[in-house]
Formats: C-alpha cells, sequence, structure tokens
C-alpha cells in the first residue's frame, strides 16, 4: 500500500528532522523546506498529499504559503503545527482551507492524527484550543475584526509586508517578488493608508502581531 506523501516545512533545521523521523514509519516524506517561498516551490513540484506547516515562516508566511498552494492544488491537505494558541491565527488558517491545526507543545501522536484526519477529508483542531476557537466563529467580536484587518491586504501586499518586516530594503523586496521597485513603495503607502499606520515601524509592529512576519 503506498504511504501518504508529506511535505514538512519548517524553519528550524533539528526540529524538522524530528518531525521526519517521527512520521518517516506512516508517511512518505518527500522533502523538508525551511520558508514559504520554498514551500510554494515544492509543492508544485513534488505535489505531496499533506503539507506540514509552521506559521512564522521567513520569506513567506505559512498561511499565505498555503493560500497559494491551494489556488494551484485545492486538494493538497495543510496541517500546520505552530506554536501559536492565538484563536485569530488558527481562524485565518481555516480560512485558507487547513485541514488540521496542532500546537508544538501537544504529544506527536496528535500530529498523527491530524495528518490521517485531513487525508479523509475531516478537520482536526487541537483540543487545547478548540473552544476557544468555537467560541470565536460563535461570536465573531475581536477575533474578526483583526481577521478582517488582515484580509483588507491583497495577498501581494502581506508579501511586501513580511519582507518588510524581515529588514529586507525595497530594491531587495523588488527582486525578490519580481516587481519593480515602484510597485514596491505603491503597496507600502496603500498598507499606511489602509491601516492607518503613520511609519513603517507601524506596519512592521502590525505584521508581527498578525502572525504576517515571524516574531
Amino acid at each position: 500500500m503506498r504511504k501518504s506523501r508529506v511535505l514538512i516545512a519548517d524553519d528550524h533545521k533539528i526540529f524538522a528532522e524530528g518531525l521526519k523521523r517521527l512520521l518517516s514509519e506512516d508517511f512518505d516524506i518527500v522533502e523538508i523546506v525551511a520558508d514559504g517561498r520554498q514551500l510554494v516551490a515544492a509543492a508544485e513540484k513534488l505535489r505531496p498529499d499533506v503539507i506540514v506547516v509552521d506559521i512564522s515562516m521567513p520569506m513567506l508566511n505559512g498561511i499565505d504559503a498555503v493560500q497559494q498552494i491551494k489556488k494551484v492544488q485545492p486538494a493538497i491537505k495543510a496541517v500546520f503545527l505552530t506554536m501559536h494558541p492565538d484563536i485569530a491565527y488558527a481562524v485565518r488558517a481555516f480560512k485558507e482551507g487547513a485541514s488540521g491545526y496542532v500546537l508544538k507543545n501537544a504529544v506527536p501522536d496528535e500530529l498523527i492524527t491530524a495528518i490521517r484526519e485531513g487525508l479523509k477529508g475531516k478537520t482536526y483542531v487541537t483540543p487545547m484550543i478548540a473552544g476557544k476557537l468555537m467560541r470565536a466563529y460563535e461570536s465573531g467580536s475581536q477575533t474578526q475584526i483583526e481577521i478582517d484587518t488582515v484580509l483588507k491586504l491583497s495577498s501581494r501586499q502581506r508579501e511586501v509586508l513580511q519582507l518588510l518586516a524581515e529588514g529586507h530594503s525595497v530594491k531587495e523586496i523588488a527582486f525578490i517578488l519580481n516587481i519593480s521597485s515602484k510597485t514596491v513603495e505603491y503597496h507600502k503607502y496603500r498598507m499606511m493608508e489602509d491601516l492607518d499606520a503613520k511609519t513603517t515601524a507601524d506596519l512592521i509592529r502590525f505584521a508581527v502581531k498578525q502572525g504576517i512576519a515571524g516574531l
């Protein structure tokens, strides 16, 4: 029987190698990647059944990477394995098509369960946040406001914002995204207007708070 093919995305090499050892008995680990852009490229090339992905990754965060992948390959299952217990992150992850959300301090079997449930077309939420997540969906309120604020930004704007927060110059961002410096400046200006940000530092604080850029 063919093992399901799993792609791991985590920028902590020792942790990722540990995941590989944990999952190898049950799944075929096709590759480990260390940033969101590598993840998008590897998913297109390798076409795994499941992606196990962190949220906080350099170059492109896990949520936006999954969004890009799902547009092209909607059948791929995405299980988030993250340190973030923040409900807003989980809601955003599921909005982008996640099959599972597991915290890194969970027991190992929980991740395996989440992957298997995703392969069955089901959704798995770690019990540590399941109750809070349900209440967030029911009540909306501040969590929904925060999510709506993030979703005001286009996927390209979020890409620019993450790279700004990681310290890249406008010229470097233009090269990475294969766009002009003027386009980068335009996105930056529009984000400052839409988010009522006075400085680049304000934009960076927003990016970190909302999980667009890593801590």
